[in-house]
């Protein structure tokens, strides 16, 4: 558990740091976890096994601790980019630094949480999504995404030649209106009022960070706390196109087949899946959900990334790119 404890809090405390002092404490924020991140990966080679018997309690204490400190921080960024006398440069390497943290190790910490089966955690990781306006996630990914992973059926999963941002358009609508209808069919099948859909928190969540990020920085505060979220969601939707770009599951008595080890992409950087709490380990994920983070392996013969899984995600941001790299592998897969 050290490295994932390493990897996943220092930057917490750089981050603390930088909207305190500024200056070199904004670069070491934002090397952390952009150039160091990638030598890391570069230089280190992944030795350390995973004892797939082992218990792992310390996993959840750190979800809790990384979870917690979620919120203070996001709120100390917001007034930090407002409020404090940093030059442009500054606000802009700090917004890049947070949003990097909050889409990508908070975003990791988010989704093992709403995997958990003790409700005040699954709670957790849904108020850390609804804090980046995108709490119908904590629905779509479980109800929808789990279930139609590597489908048309499924709007988070990327299909061969489609852009990131056709994607992302796609994916956040599609998830929030099949999210929407997956727990309005949950809850006629257990007799549930309609004001129990979880939407409802989700969208009265979503606005009451909104309005107090208003009432108490005005709409210097809305604004900035408006496009963090907004970024930090797009490294979240970035993950998942890279994940599942063109990787789809085949037709068994006119069904998909089960959910296997073939369905995402995985990346073995060591310490970039360190710092996402194993998230880039995607195929033992998906086959195998219930998996706590520290147990996942990287299956024998699955997809594997040419490259780390944030190095990818810049990738993919160029379209031309991305498809010369990955089309072929992609294609591979299909056959």
């Amino acid at each position: 558990m050290m490295r994932f404890t390493t990897a996943t809090t220092l930057p917490i405390l750089l981050l603390l740091l930088s909207t305190l002092f500024g200056g070199w404490w904004i670069v070491a924020s934002l090397t952390y976890m952009t150039g160091l991140v990638f030598f890391l990966d570069t230089v280190i080679q992944d030795t350390a096994g995973t004892d797939t018997d082992a218990e792992f309690p310390a996993s959840d204490a750190l979800l809790i601790a990384i979870g917690c400190a979620h919120f203070p921080l996001m709120a100390l960024v917001v007034w930090s980019l407002v409020q404090q006398p940093f030059s442009l440069a500054e606000d802009i390497a700090l917004f890049m630094a947070s949003g990097l943290f909050f889409g990508q190790i908070g975003n990791s910490t988010a989704h093992e949480l709403i995997h958990r089966p003790k409700r005040w955690l699954h709670r957790l990781g849904m108020w850390i999504y609804v804090s980046l306006l995108f709490g119908h996630h904590t629905s779509a990914h479980v109800l929808v995404h789990h279930r139609h992973v590597a489908t048309d059926a499924d709007p988070s999963s990327s299909k061969l030649g489609e852009s990131y941002y056709a994607f992302a358009l796609r994916a956040w609508i599609g998830s929030f209106a099949l999210g929407y209808l997956a727990e309005k069919e949950r809850l006629s099948k257990i007799g549930g009022p309609a004001s129990q859909n979880p939407y409802v928190v989700y969208c009265l969540g979503a606005f009451g960070f909104l309005l107090i990020a208003y009432q108490s920085l005005g709409l210097s505060g809305l604004a900035t706390f408006a496009a963090l979220a907004l970024y930090a969601t797009a490294q979240l939707l970035l993950s998942d196109y890279v994940q599942h770009y063109g990787l789809r599951r085949g037709l068994q008595d006119g069904k998909a087949e089960p959910v296997n080890n073939t369905h995402s992409w995985n990346s073995p950087h060591p310490f970039s899946s360190a710092m996402m709490l194993n998230a880039p380990r995607h195929s033992d994920h998906h086959a195998r959900p219930s998996k706590t983070f520290p147990k996942l392996e990287i299956p024998d013969g699955s997809p594997t990334l040419p490259r780390s899984l944030p190095t990818m995600a810049t990738l993919a941001l160029f379209p031309t790119l991305w498809r010369r790299v990955m089309d072929p592998r992609a294609l591979k897969w299909q056959r």
